[in-house]
């Protein structure tokens, strides 16, 4: 009886230390696959603009929706990187469309983990072309060991977290905020 309780309880400490690996930490918050792509996000310290945006666009039911989605989530840095003024003025309720417009570029329909995006850019000879929520195109690459991801305007991110697992999707995070045209 003893040898079978032992076997047990080291079998939950191996089920709980499996559930335990599967969760990435962003923003000094586990990220639990189990929750949506909103529900994680407003556990990350790192986040907390990205949250704000997307709470200012009305996109909550959205992103909490069934999906999947390939969201490339850019930190609370990111953001302060974008000229003086810019943040405060998206999230001002008369440019609610222009907010989306930038948020929604950042999603990409279905669930495209790093192994996907690097058989993607493999196939494309270097380059992968995702098409976003939002419409226009976003570039996918490899440079090193980095995934990398160029916006309609120029503008270059580089993937630092990579398949963070949500129950309608996954989520890279990004250095950079893209932006459209």
């Amino acid at each position: 009886m003893k040898k079978v309780a032992t076997v047990a309880i080291a079998t939950l400490l191996f089920a709980g230390c499996a559930h335990a690996a599967m969760e990435k930490m962003v923003g000094g918050a586990p990220m639990y696959p189990s929750k949506t792509i909103v529900e994680n996000a407003s556990q990350s310290k790192d986040h907390t603009t990205l949250v704000a945006a997307v709470k200012a666009a009305g996109l909550v039911d959205t992103l909490s929706g069934k999906g999947p989605f390939t969201v490339f989530a850019p930190t609370n840095e990111a953001f302060a990187a974008l000229p003086a003024g810019t943040v405060d003025s998206l999230l001002k309720p008369e440019n609610k469309g222009q907010l989306t417009k930038v948020l929604t570029y950042h999603v990409v329909p279905g669930k495209l983990d790093a192994k996907t995006l690097m058989a993607d850019i493999k196939k494309g000879n270097g380059k992968a072309m995702l098409k976003t929520v939002e419409g226009m195109p976003l570039t996918v690459s490899q440079a090193g060991d980095a995934v990398m991801v160029a916006d309609a305007s120029g503008g270059t991110a580089r993937v630092t977290i990579a398949d963070v697992e949500q129950s309608n999707g996954v989520v890279h995070v990004i250095d950079k905020v893209l932006l459209p045209k």
